[in-house]
């Protein structure tokens, strides 16, 4: 089996060829590649390989940019330091994906996957069969991985109606949105008071969510804006915030792990 690796550094390209070998015994390297430009380079001059790891992150840009300049005919197990957390929405969407550190049991994983799509034989077999494998278009995956690892353009302010004129805020400036009866509002970290025409549910979508998190149904606390978390009733937490709420803001025992994880990172 010819395995073209596309990865920028040069640790990680030891430890994977030393893996491949140990997992299979018909193992060729055929190539190391560390940048889009030289990954571009080869296909365009080789025969393609029966395997391609790929790195996403290369020297000068993201793997991304490959199938864009040339054909990728061959099948791909992308390799990425991006957390499981963020990712765990295509682990059954590819060929496979490898998150590094990579562990032995997982390329092993990964190249039984592999193998099973070899028996894969004409297209009609090939289209139900990569249904149960979890396989789609390669395109397919790229455009997927691209949306979910590139920034997300957040909302940075907002515009608000203060007596007689429009003021924009920060939503750095921000320590926290609220519903009550009904009306979403937030506090800044001056303690000023402010409505807005959004829903908490469209708001979570809007704020950037290593700065911004769902506290509950009625509260989005700004990740500053916590001084205290004390252990509660049946698993939940307490959060004492700055500024203060006019009432208590429990954070409900499903979220308290993803809560501790994200004030955490």
């Amino acid at each position: 089996m010819n395995v073209l690796i596309i990865e920028d550094e040069e640790l990680a390209v030891r430890k994977l060829t030393k893996l491949l070998q140990e997992v299979s015994s018909n193992v060729t390297i055929v190539g190391t590649m560390a940048s889009v430009r030289a990954s571009v380079a080869w296909l365009q001059t080789n025969t393609a390989p029966d395997l391609i790891l790929m790195d996403i992150e290369l020297a000068d840009g993201q793997s991304f940019e490959i199938f864009e300049q040339t054909t990728v005919s061959s099948p791909v197990i992308f390799t990425t330091s991006y957390d499981e957390y963020a990712l765990k929405a295509f682990k059954v969407n590819s060929i496979d994906y490898l998150l590094k550190p990579i562990k032995r049991h997982e390329l092993e994983a990964s190249m039984l996957k592999y193998k099973r799509l070899l028996t894969i034989s004409s297209p009609e077999v090939a289209e139900a069969k990569a249904s149960d494998l979890g396989l789609v278009n390669i395109d397919a995956l790229v455009q997927q991985l691209r949306q979910q690892i590139q920034p997300t353009d957040y909302r940075r302010r907002f515009l608000v109606k203060h007596r007689q004129q429009w003021v924009p805020i920060s939503a750095d400036e921000i320590g926290h949105f609220y519903s009550e009866e009904g009306v979403c509002l937030f506090r800044t970290f001056t303690g000023q008071k402010f409505s807005l025409d959004y829903t908490l549910d469209e708001l979570e979508k809007m704020l950037d969510p290593t700065l911004f998190f769902r506290a509950n149904r009625q509260f989005i606390v700004h990740i500053n804006s916590v001084l205290q978390i004390h252990p509660y009733f049946n698993n939940k937490l307490k959060l004492t915030l700055k500024p203060a709420p006019e009432e208590e803001v429990l954070v409900s025992r499903e979220r308290a792990s993803d809560f501790k994880r994200w004030m955490g990172k």
